[in-house]
């Protein structure tokens, strides 16, 4: 995320830290709140992107170059901070500020490695859209319409440079992630446009078309220098044994590895796939008929699933069911009394933009801990582009209970939820710098809570919860198979359909993001698992409360898993 007015403290501590004068710093002489608060100010002046995602609006009329200055700015800032949080003795610190110091120094180490070791700005162009802190900026109702546009004029005014500095970056690309930087362009235009509609009722076309003309013009700049980089984009695209442990550790944040949570997932994978066999079993009489089952326990499961999933929405009603089921999920988890709710929190259906897909055909854009009386929106791509086979084939996926189930991720008591509590964190850096593992894994720990509660109860919805599940522990299985030990397409996509239970069309979505992803896809079962193994720990302590163990959990904001672990384990 990025921040304000402390630049020059950023620079004053980096020479100090080269020169070895940092001394070591206490709560007590310095104030670490006081320190924490400094270091995120400083971040959002140097990166104003990511302020903007954190809901300050201020930063709306700049923008972060991806330059080789900003890079090394961006060093020296991490450096200094790195210094200077390193000094502080924990001794004197509460345990929130402990957790906090922590977090922050993972994360300044994390994006050190990420700015030189991994270097995704060198080899990825898709990492150069500038296309949401625009759409953020001018959909995100923090200033008046009219001011919103103006603050965005400067910013579109800079989109030139932008790109020539992002086309100064690239070198040694893959082109899977060169043809997904083409494919989201015309998203970057589509969010252009609104912005010349918004111009144009305001009376402010004409002054703002010619800078509008010239972003498009970059644009089309950058995509004309992409396919000239695709006949020679020869970097593999999968990450590789040295790299991969080092991202897993900076973006999982668990106390395992990413080799031992590939075994974990081996073995929870066996335990899905024996229940499922026993359940599929007991539906087959009603479900196939009386043919006798096949012994192969995946043609037997397959089988059962594949006639469950013909019953699913109409394709024209895609998008308009998932908006319906909302209310239905909030009023199960009150009535249950699963958590709190805060009903004050918005949350909004809406079709995915275009300068967003191609990687996943859901997600939550969250408003920042800055502006949580926001909207939270819920991505959701529509079927309209798709062939008829290609639509049948998503919504076999998504049929009637597994819908449900991806809302229940999505949305409550999962993302949506989570997120309205982190928000709530009286500490910045529990909200601001979580771990995507936490994030994910509540969201699959919530499908269990709700499964467990009794939601939609069937033989039928517990077997395609079993399916869900299995999809998150598959997740990491391919994510590990695919980066470390150089599975092929063929042997992947079995995993996906014959062994997870897939659509084709499903699977081959998801050897596409594994492609341009890395990590991402373990922090599902990761987080998952250490909640649940969190969970039945304290279960085991005397006048234990579900409830109360949720709200306390969802406190912390999006700390990692393990990290609020070892602090509730205290207690």
């Amino acid at each position: 995320m990025k921040r304000r007015q402390f630049a020059h403290v950023a620079a004053h501590i980096a020479a100090l830290g080269a020169a070895g004068l940092v001394r070591p710093v206490f709560a007590d002489d310095a104030g670490f709140d006081r320190q924490a608060e400094a270091f995120i100010e400083a971040l959002w002046q140097l990166d104003p992107d990511a302020a903007i995602a954190a809901g300050r609006f201020e930063f709306a009329q700049r923008i972060t170059l991806p330059s080789a200055d900003q890079r090394a700015r961006h060093r020296a800032f991490l450096k200094g901070w790195q210094a200077r949080l390193g000094a502080v003795q924990e001794a004197g610190l509460s345990a929130g500020q402990q957790m906090d110091r922590a977090m922050l120094l993972a994360k300044i180490r994390g994006d050190l490695w990420r700015l030189d070791t991994l270097r995704e700005w060198a080899w990825n162009p898709a990492e150069h859209n500038p296309a949401a802190p625009i759409d953020l900026a001018l959909n995100t109702d923090w200033a008046p319409e009219q001011e919103r546009v103006k603050a965005l004029h400067e910013r579109i005014r800079r989109l030139p440079a932008f790109y020539a500095a992002a086309r100064a970056s690239l070198s040694g690309v893959t082109r899977e992630h060169t043809e997904l930087a083409l494919q989201q362009a015309p998203g970057v235009l589509a969010v252009l446009d609104d912005v010349e509609s918004h111009a144009q009722e305001l009376g402010l076309g004409s002054l703002m078309r010619p800078d509008l003309n010239a972003a498009r013009q970059a644009v089309a700049g950058y995509q004309a220098h992409l396919k000239t980089l695709l006949p020679t984009a020869r970097r593999p695209w999968r990450l590789g044994a040295a790299l991969y442990e080092p991202k897993f550790a900076h973006d999982i944040q668990s106390a395992a590895t990413g080799r031992q949570t590939y075994e974990l997932a081996l073995a929870r994978r066996e335990e899905v796939l024996a229940s499922m066999h026993t359940q599929a079993a007991a539906l087959w009489p009603g479900v196939i008929g009386p043919e006798a089952p096949p012994t192969d326990r995946f043609a037997l499961i397959g089988r059962v699933i594949a006639k469950l999933s013909e019953r699913h929405v109409k394709r024209e009603r895609f998008v308009d069911e998932i908006r319906a089921q909302i209310p239905q999920l909030e009023a199960w988890v009150r009535d249950h009394d699963l958590l709190t709710q805060d009903a004050a929190k918005p949350l909004a259906v809406r079709e995915t933009p275009a300068y967003q897909r191609g990687v996943a055909g859901a997600s939550i854009d969250a408003p920042g801990p800055y502006r949580p009386q926001d909207r939270t929106f819920y991505n959701v791509t529509p079927l309209d582009d798709l062939s008829p086979e290609e639509a049948e084939s998503t919504l076999r996926e998504y049929n009637h209970w597994i819908l449900q189930i991806l809302n229940i991720h999505e949305a409550i008591p999962g993302h949506y939820t989570q997120l309205v509590y982190a928000n709530r964190s009286p500490s910045k850096v529990k909200a601001l710098f979580g771990s995507g593992s936490m994030v994910e894994g509540w969201a699959v720990y919530g499908e269990r809570v709700m499964i467990e509660s009794g939601y939609e109860a069937s033989p039928e919805m517990t077997l395609m919860w079993g399916k869900w599940h299995l999809r998150s522990v598959t997740n990491t299985i391919l994510d590990y198979s695919v980066h470390v030990l150089g599975m092929g397409e063929k042997d992947a996509l079995d995993l996906l359909t014959r062994q997870a239970f897939q659509t084709e069309r499903e699977a081959a979505e998801k050897w596409r993001r594994v492609q341009l992803t890395s990590v991402q896809l373990t922090s599902y079962f990761s987080g998952y698992s250490e909640i649940f193994a969190l969970r039945e720990q304290l279960k085991a302590r005397p006048g234990f409360s579900l409830k109360a163990f949720h709200e306390k959990f969802l406190s912390y904001g999006s700390a990692p898993v393990r990290l609020i672990a070892a602090e509730m384990l205290k207690a």
